[in-house]
């Protein structure tokens, strides 16, 4: 059933000026563990004034003597894997370029990783592109795909491939089901820098079971477009999808399963190139007016409508996706990057929004998405010069709010945003990869708690460190 913009204004106009004015970021009190409320938002800013250690974080970060991360105080790091350094179960060396990563709950106690590695073009780019392992090979060509790391109660670990010959996996999403999605953010056709097969794909990787991944099948359904991250319904079975681009910039996409499919291991890789309706978002205010890009939402509690137009060509044969559409027919959005499913809906990253934008210039949005009311209503709004910039990976914290990975200018974080719309530091990057009189620094990706929530997993892209941090996590005050 369509919401239409008249229905939409109707329900707006019912319900109050609250549904388009909620204030700041409230809805994340609905995150699993958040216990915040108002009040408990009035008791913090009282004792950050008192001095008190009950703020919103953790308190200031520490750098840290090996250079490599910065915590606050009783928080502790271990390296997992160091492209380089650590070697696969093969004998070759982890992969560079850390990207999208998914814990899941192993046996005896053992934490299973899957890991994107976000290596773009030929092989010979790369010192470390992921290794081609016989039957995980998609594209011999391609430099990228993802490892499975094993972490063991005892500390050991293990790595192995899980897909090959893959380009430029970014992030992902872990399905329902137990396995995880990974998404190419890159559309090189056959012939194309080298490579021999069509990308532009979600492929699916089993982290259980090694045979599930041999001869790797891209999930055509799903369309072809720069793909960064991938959600799905566990209650409706659709898909949600981002597409990190610009010149026009990319769109927010729901893939509609047919008639009677179940999701489950293996199922997708099964189904037609053309299963299922994929579809565009469309967006509209509360009063009717269309809305041609995110970047016009200029405060946090601002919602909108949702229609979904239906793509014309998902495999862009001759057009891309994003460009099938005239502009009046969708919304878009400047780098749609990672998205996280909690709360009966999905968060969803725009990275930033400058020049190539249409409304107001930002440093990052989280937006939200009800399936069942069809709106999409934005909870986190990073001005123009503030302390964080350039949001990406996401995970909802199981001590409520967010924790979100930095892919911006300077200085990058890993930081928290509460119930209330504050923002703290959790680590702070301190591999220089440049130089002592040009400082540079990779962004975090691939943030994700472990089963039991008691472990932060975080990578650093470049030189591609996988770290386990550990410390005093607390939930938020009653």
């Amino acid at each position: 059933m369509t919401l239409t913009r008249r229905d939409f204004a109707r329900r707006s106009a019912l319900t109050g000026a609250g549904v388009a004015l909620i204030g700041s970021v409230g809805a994340l009190a609905t995150a699993p563990g958040a216990l915040a409320t108002a009040d408990d938002t009035a008791e913090d800013t009282a004792e950050d004034a008192a001095g008190a250690p009950h703020g919103p974080g953790y308190g200031p970060l520490v750098p840290d003597p090996e250079g490599v991360v910065a915590l606050p105080a009783g928080f502790t790091y271990r390296i997992i894997t160091h492209s380089g350094v650590t070697k696969l179960e093969s004998g070759e060396y982890t992969p560079s370029k850390h990207d999208g990563t998914a814990t899941f709950e192993g046996p005896r106690g053992v934490t299973l990783l899957v890991n994107n590695h976000e290596l773009k073009g030929p092989r010979s780019k790369w010192k470390h592109p992921v290794p081609l392992t016989e039957g995980l090979v998609y594209d011999p060509a391609a430099s990228g795909g993802c490892t499975v790391v094993e972490v063991h109660r005892s500390g050991e670990v293990a790595e192995w491939v899980g897909i090959a010959g893959t380009s430029t996996n970014c992030a992902g999403g872990r399905t329902t089901w137990g396995t995880w999605l990974t998404c190419e953010e890159n559309t090189d056709r056959a012939g194309e820098n080298g490579m021999t097969k069509d990308h532009g794909y979600v492929f699916e990787v089993d982290p259980y079971d090694r045979r599930a991944n041999l001869d790797p099948k891209p999930i055509k359904a799903f369309g072809r477009f720069d793909h960064e991250a991938v959600v799905i319904d566990p209650k409706r079975g659709h898909a949600y999808l981002t597409e990190d681009d610009s010149n026009p910039n990319g769109l927010l996409f729901r893939w509609v399963p047919p008639h009677g499919f179940k999701h489950g291991r293996g199922r997708l890789r099964k189904l037609a190139d053309d299963a299922g309706t994929l579809q565009a978002a469309k967006c509209f205010d509360s009063g009717g007016r269309f809305v041609d890009d995110l970047s016009r939402a200029t405060k946090i509690g601002t919602v909108y409508g949702v229609d979904w137009a239906e793509v014309p060509d998902r495999d862009g044969r001759t057009v891309s996706v994003r460009e099938q559409f005239d502009d009046g027919d969708i919304t878009r959005a400047r780098k749609l990057e990672g998205m996280w499913w909690a709360d009966g809906g999905t968060y969803i990253v725009s990275s930033y929004a400058r020049d190539e934008s249409p409304g107001e210039p930002h440093d990052g949005q989280v937006w939200f998405y009800d399936p069942r009311r069809r709106t999409l209503t934005l909870k986190v709004l990073l001005s123009t010069g503030g302390e964080y910039d350039g949001p990406d990976n996401i995970t909802v914290s199981p001590y409520g709010g967010l924790v979100i990975a930095e892919d911006g200018e300077g200085g990058q974080h890993l930081f928290g945003a509460t119930d209330s719309g504050r923002t703290y530091p959790i680590a702070r990057n301190e591999c220089n990869i440049g130089t002592d009189a040009e400082p540079e620094f990779s962004e975090f990706a691939g943030v994700v708690f472990s089963p039991d929530g008691k472990t932060l997993y975080a990578s650093i892209q470049d030189p591609g460190i996988m770290l386990a941090i550990t410390g005093p996590w607390r939930r938020r005050r009653h």
